[in-house]
């Protein structure tokens, strides 16, 4: 079969799946699924980029979409006043010691020889450390005491506030946006001090160190507070779309709701998701575009060389190291941006919802069921994975009560079996997974 024909069948196979479950389930189930679907097909797309392209095991996915989130929190929130004016500078402050202890550290070990450099690098990081400690610790206090039921913590940068119509009634607000990009610049500054330290471990190597570190990350958003509030979560995040009860409230709509025969809350919810799809839309069919643009350029075919051979690509006079850092930091600058916009269309930030389940296994699922190495082949793993995660369990609940309607009620095997439909979804990920590597070993649709 030709294969652009194949993608498009494949790719509209997809569509189906979700006009069906609009049919059956719901419109608004139908755009929650795409919704996400857009969103996990950019992380898969991220993830390709590393490892389609360079060939890079990253496993730390979670933490880089963590920081996307972070992101939407830090920009999208206002800044909690109280909280600046108890400590804030000085936390900064505590901060600003930290580096200044690591760069004298290191500044010390360029300078110094024999023992004065062990002896003069050990008192700078001991000193510096207390130091920092005592200053940090002072400001991080006085601002987690500020309110801690509803703050707790110092906010974000939107000092414009939540924007409001002349009946009261939440606007949408486009500053919000800006923390998509912002994600993607706070992902990419953590690839790059993760990458400048262990890029130059082996695959497997690299694979552990990146999932380390991805724990460490949730880690310091559970527990610094004055961050984002830690396990309190942030909750009452701006968006970028019309409010459901504003339109509800907005005759205009109501009318227009009624003129295609539905109801005024049923309207809102789907116009919304309709909103949120077309912004997620068109990031995703933005980073497709500058993704295949890279991918067919000299700098995409010098990648794929490395990736293939990095002896013969070093001895070619390619700097291996430095492309591997580069492609790195893109690749989780794009994780971060989805990151930013999950926590956008979530509204909150809850920072033990992060698993590397969710957040590593099913994306490196999707890069692989849809097809390593090739852009569209992440897109598609991205939307249709996504489309069986959610839908196994119910399909899988309505397999188990027809398997066993001719049981007695009561019966312990039929109990058992009902209630094994909550595992159907790791089942089907093995599953699919084992099949795609047995029948299509390079994916749905495979590098070119």
């Amino acid at each position: 079969m030709n294969p652009a024909v194949k993608n498009t069948l494949l790719f509209g196979f997809v569509g189906v799946l979700l006009i069906l479950t609009g049919i059956v389930q719901g419109w608004n189930s139908a755009l929650f699924i795409l919704n996400m679907g857009l969103v996990s097909a950019i992380l898969a797309l991220g993830v390709n980029l590393q490892w389609g392209f360079a060939g890079l095991f990253n496993i730390g996915v979670m933490g880089f979409v963590a920081l996307g989130g972070l992101a939407a929190v830090l920009v999208g929130m206002p800044p909690v006043g109280e909280a600046w004016a108890a400590g804030g500078l000085q936390v900064f402050a505590g901060l600003g010691l930290g580096v200044a202890t690591v760069v004298g550290a290191v500044f010390l070990r360029k300078k110094l020889t024999g023992r004065a450099k062990t002896l003069g690098t050990v008192a700078m990081l001991i000193i510096g450390f207390y130091v920092y400690r005592a200053v940090f610790d002072a400001g991080v206090a006085a601002v987690e005491a500020v309110n801690p039921a509803l703050t707790g913590n110092l906010g974000g940068i939107n000092i414009f506030g939540p924007h409001r119509d002349a009946n009261d009634m939440l606007l949408p607000d486009y500053f919000i946006l800006l923390a998509w990009p912002m994600g993607g610049l706070l992902a990419a500054g953590a690839a790059w001090i993760i990458g400048k330290t262990a890029l130059g471990l082996r695959s497997d190597y690299l694979a552990i160190a990146t999932l380390g570190i991805a724990e460490i990350i949730i880690a310091v958003m559970k527990n610094e507070d004055w961050l984002a509030r830690g396990v309190k979560n942030v909750n009452g995040l701006p968006r970028p779309v019309p409010y459901e009860v504003t339109l509800q409230n907005d005759p205009g709509f109501v009318a227009r709701a009624a003129s295609f025969g539905m109801d005024p809350v049923t309207a809102s919810t789907i116009y919304t998701k309709l909103c949120y799809s077309v912004l997620f839309a068109t990031v995703l069919l933005i980073l497709l575009w500058l993704a295949q643009k890279a991918l067919n350029s000299p700098w995409g075919r010098m990648m794929r060389a490395i990736r293939d051979n990095e002896v013969a690509a070093e001895a070619m006079g390619k700097n291996v190291t430095a492309r591997h850092l580069q492609i790195f930091i893109l690749g989780s600058a794009i994780c971060g941006i989805a990151g930013a916009m999950m926590t956008t269309l979530d509204g909150q930030l809850t920072p033990t919802s992060y698993q590397p389940l969710r957040f590593t296994f099913l994306i490196w699922v999707m890069v692989i069921v849809g097809g390593s190495g090739n852009n569209f082949g992440s897109v598609l793993g991205g939307l249709l994975i996504w489309w069986l995660w959610v839908q196994v369990e119910p399909l899988g609940l309505w397999l188990m009560n027809l398997a066993t309607s001719g049981m007695a009620d009561g019966s312990a095997l039929k109990e058992h079996m009902i209630e094994s439909a909550a595992h159907m979804r790791l089942l089907t990920m093995g599953v699919v997974l084992l099949l795609v590597l047995r029948f299509s070993p390079r994916g749905l649709i495979p590098e070119r």
